[in-house]
């Protein structure tokens, strides 16, 4: 159960609110190329509009290192967002300046004003507490639908709750409370599935899920450690030596949980058009060669696992999954989870983006749209962002 207030439990009518979501969509010259993250948002902008609120958005894009860059600006969101909300949307050339002040000031409820980039203003990322009580002087209320940023203390995020009266949005909520139930009462058998480049990126992750899962099926440069730390030759593969210790105690202590690969594709560049072949873990990656993908039979191994499990848990790609050749295991592995009956919860940039290219995003029960913030969950740890927000009585 989600403990924080959401807008449901708070008084919105004729309030002007500032909503933090999360807009960070990839631009290509002059326009919105996808618009997952701003869809992800309408419930709770819908439901504010429908009751009377007038809105403040407040998002940052990508990392413009405190100062304005055209090329970063949010201006394109608002054509999108309009048709989206079939309303206008007017904009604000600045984040909390005077152009922001005097259009939240005039802002009529069903309303809805587009701040520019926050990252514009160098007070953001330092959570500085001045340009937190100017985002808060343009609203009444703060409600927070950013899962995505919810792992930063940045001023837009948490600083800002300490101005103004702070709730989530539904986004959030969904998000905090579908991952915790997983974690605390998921149906069993738990099955987890890792990839990614580094073990160091996700020992947290794997120190919390091991104790929980009832099965941690490994791919991607993470597995290679796992391999080398078992004296698996991996020739020029990507290998963390200052990882080997940990994989160790986490292969002696939950050795029968964890799948490692079998086999591996393997290539003899690191490039798309690298001659490649299939090599079995025990005959070893040759020398000046390196694995880029899970093999055939290593699909086979996970798969009834992944076929059996109560609830599964996907994170991070099996191979280099950039390149088309190198994609197939990471594919596979979509296909399996978005066949199986399991509650399915997958997260992570390029897991999503094999769902989405394969077709199957709509059999997911649930696509996280955090990637950082996902990881700090799974790893046990709170989300700044969702401490400052209101407690429930």
């Amino acid at each position: 159960m989600f403990r924080k207030k959401t807008v449901r439990d708070v008084q919105v009518q004729g309030l002007t609110v500032l909503v933090r979501v999360d807009f960070n969509v990839p631009i290509h010259q002059g326009r919105v190329t996808d618009d997952t993250r701003i869809r992800a948002t309408l419930p709770t902008l819908r439901y504010l509009l429908e009751h009377g609120a007038g809105l403040v958005l407040a998002s940052h894009l990508g990392r413009p290192k405190g100062k304005p860059d055209p090329a970063l600006s949010l201006r394109p969101v608002v054509e999108p967002l309009a048709a989206l909300l079939d309303r206008e949307v007017q904009f604000a050339t600045d984040p909390a300046g005077p152009d922001a002040q005097a259009k939240a000031a005039a802002l009529r409820p069903g309303q809805v004003l587009l701040l520019e980039n926050t990252r514009f203003d160098p007070g953001e990322t330092r959570n500085d507490p001045a340009f937190a009580q100017r985002l808060a002087s343009l609203a009444q209320l703060f409600v927070n639908d950013a899962f995505g940023t919810a792992h930063r203390m940045h001023a837009s995020t948490v600083g800002v709750a300490r101005y103004l009266p702070a709730v989530a949005g539904f986004l959030l909520a969904k998000e905090v409370e579908t991952i915790t139930r997983l974690l605390e009462s998921p149906a069993r058998p738990l099955v987890t599935l890792l990839g990614g480049a580094k073990i160091s990126d996700k020992i947290k992750v794997l120190h919390n899920l091991l104790p929980r899962a009832e099965r941690l099926l490994i791919g991607g440069g993470m597995a290679n450690t796992f391999l080398a730390a078992q004296g698996y030759r991996l020739g020029a593969s990507l290998v963390e030596p200052q990882a080997r210790e940990t994989a160790i105690a986490l292969l002696e202590t939950y050795g029968e949980k964890i799948v490692l690969p079998v086999d591996l594709v393997v290539a003899d560049a690191f490039a798309a058009d690298a001659a490649s072949r299939v090599v079995s873990v025990a005959e070893g990656v040759p020398q000046g060669w390196m694995a880029l993908d899970i093999g055939p039979a290593t699909v086979e191994r996970f798969a009834p696992f992944i076929r059996q499990a109560g609830s599964i848990i996907w994170n991070g790609p099996m191979g280099v999954f950039e390149f088309p050749r190198f994609a197939q295991g990471t594919v596979a592995v979509a296909r399996l989870v978005a066949e199986s009956p399991a509650f399915s919860l997958v997260g992570g940039g390029d897991s999503v983006a094999a769902l989405h290219q394969a077709g199957l995003a709509e059999r997911i029960s649930h696509i996280s749209t955090g990637g950082g913030a996902t990881l700090k969950l799974l790893a046990g740890e709170p989300l700044p962002a969702v401490e400052v927000l209101e407690d429930k009585v």
